[in-house]
C-alpha cells in the first residue's frame, strides 16, 4: 500500500458532507493536482480513529496524527498501479480486501458524450469502434471520474470535466457513474 501523501480536504468540500462525500472529494483534488492524461488510480478506504489506533507510525506519515478538525473520518491509501494494458473490469475482478479496508475508490479518465449525442450512436459497433467514434465526436468532453463505494453499500461520485478544472466545477452524487459503482462494490463480495 502506497500513503497518499500531503493530502487535505478540498476547499470547496462542505463541512456538512458525509465522510464518504469528503473522501471523494479529497482523491479528486489529489488526481487533480497530478494533473491530466494519467492512469487509473485505485485506492483503499480505511476508517482514521481504527488507523491511528492500529498503525500509529503510519498514521503519523499521513498526518493523522495533528488536529483532526477538518479532516475526514476515513483516510484513502493509494493502492499500487492499476497494471496498463488490463481492462479495468478485469483488473477489479481480481481485487480482494483485507477486513481493515471499509471501502474503496477509483479514479479514471474517460471521454463522455452528452445525452443528447446517444441518438447518434452508429449501430452495430464493436467497442474498439465505439471508442474511436466517441473520440472524434465534436461534444466528446473529457472527464476524470472519481467513484468510491463503502462495504455497507454507500455510494459517491465526483465528476470534473476537464474544460472546467476547478474544484467548485465538481459535480458529486451518489448515482452518476453506476456502472463504476457496482464494479468497485463486488470487489467486496
Amino acid at each position: 500500500m502506497l500513503p497518499m501523501s500531503n493530502l487535505s480536504p478540498s476547499p470547496g468540500t462542505p463541512m456538512a458532507a458525509s465522510p464518504l462525500t469528503r473522501a471523494c472529494l479529497e482523491i479528486d483534488e489529489y488526481a487533480a493536482g497530478l494533473g491530466w492524461d494519467k492512469p487509473a488510480r485505485l485506492f483503499a478506504l480505511v476508517d482514521t480513529a481504527r488507523l491511528k489506533k492500529q498503525e500509529p507510525r503510519l498514521a503519523g506519515q499521513l498526518g493523522l496524527d495533528q488536529d483532526d478538525a477538518g479532516k475526514s473520518s476515513l483516510t484513502p491509501i493509494e493502492q499500487d498501479e492499476v497494471p496498463k494494458g488490463t481492462p479495468l473490469d478485469k483488473f477489479l475482478g481480481t481485487i480482494a480486501w483485507p477486513d481493515a479496508v471499509v471501502g474503496c475508490a477509483l479514479t479514471v479518465e474517460r471521454l463522455m458524450l452528452p445525452p443528447s449525442a446517444e441518438a447518434s450512436v452508429p449501430e452495430g459497433l464493436n467497442d474498439k469502434q465505439l471508442s474511436k467514434w466517441v473520440a472524434s465526436h465534436p461534444e466528446r468532453q473529457e472527464v476524470r471520474l472519481t467513484v468510491a463505494v463503502l462495504r455497507d453499500g454507500s455510494r459517491e461520485s465526483a465528476v470534473r470535466l476537464r474544460e472546467k478544472d476547478s474544484s467548485t466545477e465538481v459535480l458529486t452524487g451518489s448515482g452518476l457513474v453506476p456502472g463504476l459503482a457496482e464494479a468497485l462494490a463486488a470487489t467486496f463480495s
